[in-house]
């Protein structure tokens, strides 16, 4: 990652196509556009990539979260379970739509605990948000079991994980819809952008609308100002500069992982010397993107000396219970409830009272993992001093 290292003609051929039209909204102008629509085959390519039947795209991964949720009916009192380590948008998706969030532990995957799933879910769940978090997948056919037995539907967030894979399934289609985000630095961008994908053609077409104002895109002698409307909308459409760059880097998407996976295997063979580490548990080491590194060790305190090791030798990981965007106990402005309503708003009712309160130590499985876990990022071009340089650091931090 990201996949601005592997820009290319591609990239600027797809993108020339949109220029020369002068077109980039994806809707109307047909004949200015020349039957150039971009977004429209990012969205088939994807699909098709994927395994599955339908995928609509929008401007950002929290976009595609936004609007899966909307498409399934979640809303004000209802409550969706998603887990402590994800980057906030998973859950500000959650309280915007009105919903609240509630968070699971994480397990040895660095994802969703499944038993801790089974302890959370209450007759108000609505949906249940696995995240396939750094690149890899979470314990996501038990979740889905879990979930089919109480009838709720399952939303996975596949953000961070496009192209990954179980015993040859893509991520994102094993629930009822799944969610990717091409931000500036995930494996395959376009800047900002995002997809929902799903097998489910009604939800589809909820998604093509909401995400549209409430466009019911039925052909009309009036164009695009005389659709009608069948619920309110917002603006979550992807424009076709974003479904240009899209097209280009999908068809890299394959070769990027490989060249992750590459140097990731090197970097796990340097960390293997660390005594009693252990790795990030993967449930299909061929299906994994490669994203990123993760290893764990047997104690915080010993997590805390390799990591000095890697930053005197200038090559420093992410612990990330460290971290403020990604892991619960450092979300300081959802434990205090802050909000730009005046009311207070999501996190106060109307009249004032609090809603919701999150505790930051309620989650201490969660916490004592992280605390000992250790991340690199993975990057498609590393060259050879890069990966000599960490994996050098790695065997020196196997004498502390």
């Amino acid at each position: 990652m990201p996949g601005f290292e592997v820009f290319g003609d591609e990239e600027k051929k797809e993108i020339n196509d949109v220029l020369e039209t002068g077109v980039l909204f994806r809707y109307e102008f047909a004949a200015q556009r020349k039957e150039v629509y971009k977004v429209l085959q990012f969205e088939r390519n994807f699909a098709e990539y994927c395994g599955t039947g339908f995928a609509q795209a929008v401007t950002s991964g929290t976009a595609a979260l936004k609007v899966a949720l909307a498409a399934l009916g979640v809303g004000p009192g209802d409550e969706v379970i998603t887990q402590g380590f994800t980057f906030v948008a998973t859950w500000e998706a959650i309280l915007d739509i009105g919903a609240i969030p509630v968070f699971t532990e994480v397990d040895e995957t660095l994802n969703m605990d499944p038993d801790d799933l089974k302890l959370k879910i209450t007759d108000k769940t609505r949906c249940i948000i696995p995240v396939h978090m750094l690149g890899a997948m979470a314990h996501i056919e038990k979740i889905v079991e879990i979930a089919n037995e109480h009838n709720i539907p399952v939303l996975e967030d596949t953000a961070q994980a496009a192209g990954g894979r179980i015993n040859g399934k893509h991520l994102g289609t094993f629930g009822q819809c799944g969610t990717f985000s091409f931000d500036s630095v995930k494996t395959m961008t376009t800047g900002e952008g995002g997809m929902v994908i799903t097998n489910d053609e009604k939800m589809w077409r909820t998604m093509s609308e909401y995400h549209d104002h409430g466009h019911d895109h039925a052909v009309n002698p009036f164009g695009r100002g005389g659709e009608g409307r069948s619920f309110i909308g917002f603006n979550y459409r992807m424009m076709e500069l974003q479904g240009a760059m899209g097209i280009a880097q999908l068809a890299k998407l394959d070769a990027m992982i490989a060249a992750q996976k590459t140097h990731k295997a090197r970097l796990r063979d340097a960390a293997s010397a660390i005594p009693g580490v252990k790795f990030r548990k993967l449930m299909d080491e061929d299906g994994d993107t490669a994203t990123f590194f993760a290893f764990i060790l047997e104690s915080r305190e010993q997590c805390q000396k390799v990591s000095r090791v890697l930053i005197e030798e200038g090559v420093p990981a992410i612990n990330f219970s460290e971290n403020t965007w990604h892991f619960y106990p450092s979300w300081e402005h959802l434990h205090r409830g802050s909000a730009v309503a005046a009311s207070g708003y999501p996190f106060n009712a109307e009249n004032g009272k609090r809603r919701i309160v999150y505790d930051p130590d309620v989650l201490p499985k969660s916490a004592d993992l992280m605390e000992r876990a250790l991340v690199y990022p993975i990057a498609i071009k590393m060259n050879e001093n890069q990966l000599e340089n960490i994996c050098n650091a790695l065997k020196k931090a196997a004498g502390v």
